[in-house]
């Protein structure tokens, strides 16, 4: 059981650098304890809600108790299957904004910037427009990730985008292409009516070849030989082995396993190794440190007409979509259902939006509650770029044991007010023209929550993760004692040993974090083939008029 290669995690990342290794003629394995995601609970976009609530799927962590959301354990799900968390998120497709990848180069990922990775985002992506508008000069058309629209045949879709134009804010054919700033169409990894994750658009291409192997196995740690990183030790049943490899040994596990593998194999804060008898390595203090996620609140309105997906709420209904999707693959089944968005700027003097809107005609949790309203429909709505840090640290010693994830959630007095604009602005949306004949009144927050601790209360008890933990590993200049792994993924302080996931994002980015891990992957895997990066591109995205005229 050896390979050039040794990737950890059949996840976003993992399995775009599995693609292009091999594709470059090298031999790669990849490790992924989770089994297999073939089966309608994953395939089926319709069912989104289904593989992120079973353990079969997800590695069921929680976030200790958060001390500034009341004590509550927030749920982190992260898959366990082919494909991570590809293949069991919601499906929406986000760069995120130029701004973020300057921030990054701006804070020691020198090579990050927009310039820098708008040509792996295009060399990633199978755009398929379906005539909605958007700028094909800045998207990609034939790579393995197919990206495309729903129908939006729902009005109430079409009333959003009214009524955030009619709240003044900008409109945007195409988030992901010049102009993020404003409401319109999502996008979503859907192709041909299932799921497009990362399993479907590069590991199974990968595995035709003969030079890339996948293994069911758990990693426990990362093997060394006088300093440098030759394998992995990973457990099967009752049997430990060690899986060699011949060059590097990538970490693609996610934001919560990559650091959890590093601190377990001796790399992270020396102190916190020590106490759970662990030979120290690598004193990295920033191992597990800098944990940013996006939280949301579902701002719910009772709809006064009959026209929302409560409608299907019913066995008879479920199991007619389900049917209609077994075998033609179209109908409701094929669409996540999110397919209005916006990214809009909450004040004056904001460079670039910071808050971003996924609009829903239902009424509906994650968890598959309706509301007992009946017919309803939501916004889901949150801050993209919260001054709270949280820590992924070990539970102890053995790697079979959860590790300990604490978000730090609203931990920064800022974090507050914005979720307080959050709420007025999008009471102001659901109060234009556009939506005059669709709200009979509000569930969610409710009318009699008005004042700023009232706000602050709702927030408390009904915030949740959008599941997007990143920047646990992060990149950064090798002198930084912050940083955990250089601008190329190569961990500090050891050799032969890279991590490639949203662990190694500086700071998140603004939207969903799925497109982002890809990229990372996609860039990486040129690392580690040691290839001149793509040519930087020339483009300029937009910006809004107002920040360029405070700027001058």
């Amino acid at each position: 059981m050896e390979a050039d290669f040794v990737i950890v995690g059949a996840g976003s990342a993992g399995c775009a650098m599995a693609y292009r290794l091999g594709e470059a003629g090298k031999s790669v394995l990849v490790i992924e304890h989770g089994g297999s995601d073939v089966g309608p609970f994953i395939q089926m976009p319709a069912a989104l809600s289904y593989p992120m609530n079973m353990r079969r799927y997800d590695w069921g962590y929680k976030s200790e108790p958060e001390p500034h959301l009341g004590g509550r354990k927030l749920v982190c799900p992260r898959g366990k299957v082919i494909g991570g968390s590809s293949s069991i998120n919601g499906m929406v497709y986000v760069r995120g904004h130029a701004m973020d990848f300057d921030h990054w180069r701006d804070s020691g990922a020198e090579g990050w910037s927009y310039a820098d990775v708008l040509p792996y985002f295009r060399r990633m992506e199978n755009w398929h427009d379906g005539g909605h508008g958007g700028e094909s000069y800045w998207r990609g058309s034939d790579g393995p990730l197919h990206v495309s629209r729903g129908p939006r045949q729902n009005p109430l879709f079409r009333a959003f985008v009214e009524a955030g134009k009619q709240a003044g804010y900008e409109t945007t054919d195409d988030y992901n292409g010049h102009k993020q700033e404003g409401f319109g169409p999502m996008e979503q990894t859907v192709h041909n009516g299932r799921r497009w994750s990362a399993a479907n658009a590069y590991l199974r291409p990968a595995l035709m070849r003969d030079n890339v192997t996948l293994t069911q196995a758990l990693a426990q740690r990362v093997v060394f030989d006088e300093g440098r990183a030759v394998g992995v030790e990973v457990r099967r049943g009752s049997k430990t082995e060690v899986i060699r490899a011949r060059r590097e040994v990538i970490l693609a596990a996610s934001s919560i396993n990559s650091p959890k593998l590093l601190m377990l194999s001796g790399i992270g804060p020396a102190a916190h190794l020590k106490e759970h008898g662990i030979e120290v390595r690598a004193d990295r203090p920033g191992v597990g440190g800098n944990l940013q996620d996006h939280l949301e609140v579902y701002m719910q309105m009772a709809s006064s007409q009959p026209i929302t997906l409560y409608r299907h709420w019913n066995l008879f209904s479920k199991a007619a979509i389900g049917a209609q999707w077994l075998f033609f693959k179209r109908g409701m089944g094929a669409s996540n259902q999110f397919e209005s968005a916006a990214f809009i700027r909450s004040r004056a003097g904001v460079p670039y939006p910071d808050i971003q809107y996924h609009f829903l005609p239902i009424a509906v949790r994650y968890d598959g509650q309706a509301a007992a309203e009946g017919h309803g429909f939501q916004a889901h709505v949150g801050p993209m770029r919260s001054k709270s840090r949280g820590r992924v640290s070990l539970r102890s010693g053995d790697p079979a044991d959860d590790p300990k994830i604490h978000f730090n959630y609203m931990s920064h007095e800022e974090d507050w007010q914005e979720w307080r604009r959050c709420v007025r602005l999008t009471r102001e949306i659901f109060a234009q023209d556009a939506f005059k004949d669709y709200v009979k009144h509000e569930i969610q927050p409710g009318a009699d929550v008005q004042s700023d601790a009232q706000i602050d209360d709702f927030v408390r008890e009904h915030a949740e993760s959008a599941y997007h933990p990143c920047g646990t590993c992060r990149m950064g200049r090798a002198d930084d004692p912050g940083a955990v792994v250089d601008p190329q993924g190569r961990v500090i302080g050891v050799a032969g040993l890279r991590v490639a996931d949203s662990s190694v994002f500086p700071r998140i980015t603004n939207g969903n974090l799925n497109a982002p891990s890809i990229m990372v992957g996609e860039k990486m895997a040129d690392h580690l083939l040691e290839k001149t990066p793509l040519a930087a591109a020339n483009d300029t995205p937009w910006v809004h008029p107002e920040w360029e005229t405070e700027q001058r």
